[in-house]
């Protein structure tokens, strides 16, 4: 059985995909960067929570020395 296919519309449907594509990477490069830094913000909170507490086990250290 052969089927009749409509070259216009596979041109078009592949042209429509091809748009589709380049959305998608637009949208993945997008989130890619927001990604990135959502990342540096967790790098940069975690060196403060260590750096305070560090802070605090001085802080405490010195409590306990004069006491």
């Amino acid at each position: 059985m052969l089927v009749a296919i409509d070259l216009s519309s596979l041109k078009s449907e592949r042209d429509r995909l091809k748009d589709n594509l380049r959305e998608i990477e637009g949208e993945l490069r997008r989130l890619e960067a927001e990604l990135k830094g959502l990342r540096q913000r967790e790098i940069a909170t975690k060196r403060e929570i260590e750096a305070l507490a560090t802070l605090v086990e001085l802080g405490e250290a010195r409590e306990t020395k004069t006491e």
